[in-house]
């Protein structure tokens, strides 16, 4: 056990990425992830860590300074949130399909309009089809080992994937809890630096980025595609060595609840705690219910959620991000319909969208959605809800 301190969310990710020693850090500031990067800079300062600040004016250019100082073989970190991840979405597509290890933290918080800054998972959720490694944690203790994780798994040769770790805007960014902090010299020693991937040297130069034409793009994308497979398989060997070190495992997905469960809520984030907290407290031991948490979210590991949720009767799952005109609005929910039925499980589901901007996903709420469960677990799928129910909101 390491030294034991209260943080934010956000400071704990930042003593994990000093721990790290990153070599450059590139970022913009907004709301709620900007204290990460104050806190990095104060350490550069201080002389506590040895990296480039490189300041820039839009989170399009930090991301875009990330790729130019990943390519020249630094280890590197930027963070953002909301509007200021989607104005890296051009870059995002760059950096994995260049495969350059890349570390970002994202402060989860809602998408304007209306402009809000409070948290949800929409910018999360909008970058799930960039090629990156995604991550979500539960607590500030996860965030803090997440990032220590995230260079573990993003420098392995057999991936060489930028990974995004990703914590509830102000629920945890702002939130002060006990962490066991990582200490240098073990963070270096789990995740050691090494530039595994083809580096810009003036001394032996070599073409990054060039035009993928038709006779090559195809088998590039089918590279990326098998690397992001495999960083599954190196996500594993990852907790299972942090585990013996650290002594806390983390899963791709974790289950609470009551042993052979009839009705069970999948959900992300620090709602997961929440869920827990009312299995625990309100409803009770005795009840056949539980909560799946997704903590891996790309790749999605469809096997566990198959493992944990076949013989259930009815899967509810909890969306905090909303898109709309789709078959399955819920980004969360269609990820998991999309799962059971490819590997034939009858499950039936309903999808909850539950705290949209910032609102809170409380004991109530969770009641509500247990409780809808529980009256249509025999009930026909055809009987079922085809919309997504909203639950928390102002009809």
């Amino acid at each position: 056990m390491g030294k034991i301190v209260p943080l934010s969310g956000n400071s704990a990710v930042a003593y994990a990425v000093k721990s790290a020693d990153v070599d450059v850090i590139s970022a913009y500031p907004i709301t709620p992830q900007t204290t990460i990067v104050e806190k990095l800079a104060e350490f550069i300062a201080n002389g506590e860590l040895d990296a480039e600040m490189i300041h820039v004016e839009s989170e399009h250019s930090a991301l875009s300074a990330a790729v130019g100082a990943s390519a020249a073989g630094a280890r590197v970190y930027t963070a953002s949130s909301s509007q200021g991840i989607v104005l890296m979405y051009e870059i995002m597509f760059i950096a994995s399909s260049l495969r350059l290890p890349i570390v970002m933290t994202i402060a989860a918080r809602a998408l304007s309009a209306p402009i809000n800054i409070w948290n949800d998972h929409s910018d999360f959720m909008a970058v799930s089809d960039t090629g990156w490694v995604m991550m979500m944690a539960e607590n500030n203790q996860e965030a803090h080992d997440d990032v220590i994780l995230a260079y573990r798994i993003a420098e392995d040769p057999e991936v060489l994937l930028p990974v995004a770790t990703a914590l509830d805007g102000y629920f945890m960014t702002h939130t002060i809890e006990p962490i066991d902090l990582i200490e240098r010299e073990d963070a270096l020693s789990f995740a050691p630096k090494r530039k595994t991937w083809f580096t810009l040297d003036p001394d032996k130069p070599v073409t990054i980025g060039a035009l993928g034409d038709p006779q090559w793009y195809f088998e590039f994308k089918r590279q990326q595609y098998e690397a992001m497979k495999k960083s599954r398989e190196v996500f594993e060997k990852s907790v299972d060595e942090f585990a013996k070190v650290f002594g806390r495992r983390y899963g791709a997905v974790e289950y609470f609840g009551d042993e052979n469960p009839e009705v069970v809520l999948v959900a992300m984030g620090h709602v997961v705690g929440n869920i827990k907290a009312y299995l625990s407290r309100v409803r009770g031991k005795d009840s056949r219910a539980g909560v799946l948490k997704i903590k891996l979210y790309r790749p999605f590991p469809e096997d566990l959620i198959v493992k944990y949720l076949e013989g259930v009767k009815i899967v509810g799952v909890v969306d905090r991000a909303l898109v709309p005109g789709s078959a399955s609005p819920g980004p969360l929910h269609s990820e998991i319909v999309a799962t059971l039925r490819k590997h034939g499980v009858d499950a039936k589901t309903l999808s909850f969208v539950s705290g949209l901007g910032g609102r809170p996903v409380t004991h109530e709420h969770i009641g509500v959605m247990f409780s809808k469960l529980s009256e249509l677990k025999d009930k026909p799928a055809s009987e079922l809800p085809k919309e997504p129910l909203f639950i928390g909101v102002r009809e």
